[in-house]
């Protein structure tokens, strides 16, 4: 089945660079070029992925991806930024964005990373079935797999879906250490050199939601020099 993607994106030029590309991988596509076209076109079609630049008329990115989120069915949403916005870049996954690529950026990355975030949610997809009724329960957390919940002493917590994923390979993985590259590979299913940054920020914006101690932390442990390791024992 065609995918649909929806590109967002107020530089004409570089949209429909963005627009030649994905057609030449037999991707329909849409093009909005301010947040207001784009959240109108959100609503009225089904799209499998936004492509969402962060710089936009009427409304930014961050406010369009946030109301997309609100929307509550899930497809992935990838930020295009520019590489002086970390801060935009941390809003923009905290709001619900599954990844995003620095400007400027290669073609080839780019349909890459396209192609993982399909792979990732063909693979939840496959796996939804058997999930139904799976928990993990580590400490005070429980992690239900089905409704992608999680909850630490009763109280529920509210996570991306990338946040989500990278909690649960952890949990599936107990004591062990992985570096950055790694779990990029695992959870976001790509490995591009100068992204390990994103793991970073995504372990950050984790600690930040489920420790209840950021300078001792329970769960998602630092291996100095390595990597990291969930360390809740159940």
């Amino acid at each position: 089945m065609t995918k649909h993607i929806l590109i967002v994106e107020d530089n004409i030029d570089l949209a429909s660079l963005l627009e030649l590309h994905l057609s030449d991988m037999n991707y329909s596509t849409n093009i909005a070029h301010d947040g207001a076209t784009a959240l109108a076109l959100y609503k009225k079609n089904d799209y499998d992925l936004v492509l969402l630049d962060i710089m936009l008329p009427v409304l930014d990115g961050i406010e369009v991806c946030k109301r997309m989120r609100e929307k509550g069915s899930y497809i992935p949403i990838m930020m295009l930024t520019s590489k002086s916005s970390e801060l935009d870049r941390v809003v923009g996954l905290e709001v619900g964005a599954d990844d995003y690529i620095t400007k400027p950026f290669s073609i080839p990355e780019l349909l890459a990373r396209i192609k993982a975030q399909f792979r990732s949610v063909e693979a939840l997809g496959q796996l939804q079935p058997a999930y139904k009724s799976e928990n993990i329960h580590i400490g005070d957390m429980n992690i239900d797999l089905g409704k992608r919940l999680v909850c630490i002493a009763g109280h529920e917590i509210e996570l991306t879906a990338k946040e989500f994923d990278l909690l649960v390979y952890f949990a599936k993985h107990p004591g062990q250490v992985f570096n950055r590259t790694q779990l990029l590979d695992h959870v976001w299913g790509y490995q591009f050199e100068g992204y390990e940054h994103t793991v970073n920020t995504h372990i950050n914006r984790l600690r930040m939601k489920v420790e209840k101690d950021l300078a001792k932390p329970f769960y998602i442990l630092t291996v100095w020099g390595v990597g990291y390791k969930f360390g809740g024992k159940p």
